[in-house]
């Protein structure tokens, strides 16, 4: 189980992941305080360092900040979501649902690089549907500009690609 300081990150992360608006401090704050998962002292740490981190961007409209996630913050969501339990993930769904906010789609597009022991490097792209892997590609190339293209572009072209390749196969 996740360190309770980081359980707050996940939680925040999941929330935003989940809705397809983006929510204000005071929702995400109604919910985490409400059951009682930490303070607000720590909350409003927990989501000041998730924007440090770039995994969350807000946006002040009206004396009222907004927050949404990433595609960073989809991404290590998508490393760690596994550390909530399904307890708190259907808190966060019924949450969301007396708010009227639609469930997103669950589409994600993590790819990450790193250079390999003889000096090249590897690119490995997933397409991840409702939690469900759909397709993990891994493909080695020359260089590091290589690398961050094929990731940079990866999100805009993953369902394209995996439509070509199902064509291809079938």
């Amino acid at each position: 189980m996740a360190a309770p300081f980081t359980t707050y990150k996940l939680i925040v992360l999941y929330m935003l992941q989940n809705s397809e608006k983006d929510l204000t401090n005071s929702q995400i704050s109604e919910f985490i305080l409400d059951r009682e998962y930490t303070n607000y002292f720590h909350l409003q740490q927990a989501v000041s360092e998730l924007v440090e981190a770039d995994l969350l961007e807000m946006q002040t409209i009206s004396n009222a900040s907004y927050y949404h996630i990433t595609e960073e913050g989809i991404k290590t969501l998508s490393y760690f979501e596994n550390e909530l339990s399904s307890g708190i993930k259907q808190e966060v769904q019924e949450y969301l649902k007396a708010l009227g906010c639609r469930a997103r789609e669950r589409i994600l597009t993590p790819a990450d690089y790193y250079e390999t022991p003889q000096g090249s490097y590897a690119v490995r792209c997933q397409l991840i549907e409702n939690n469900s892997s759909l397709l993990d590609l891994n493909i080695s190339v020359s260089s590091r500009d290589t690398a961050k293209s094929i990731c940079r572009n990866w999100p805009q072209k993953s369902q394209d690609i995996y439509a070509t390749i199902m064509e291809e196969l079938f």
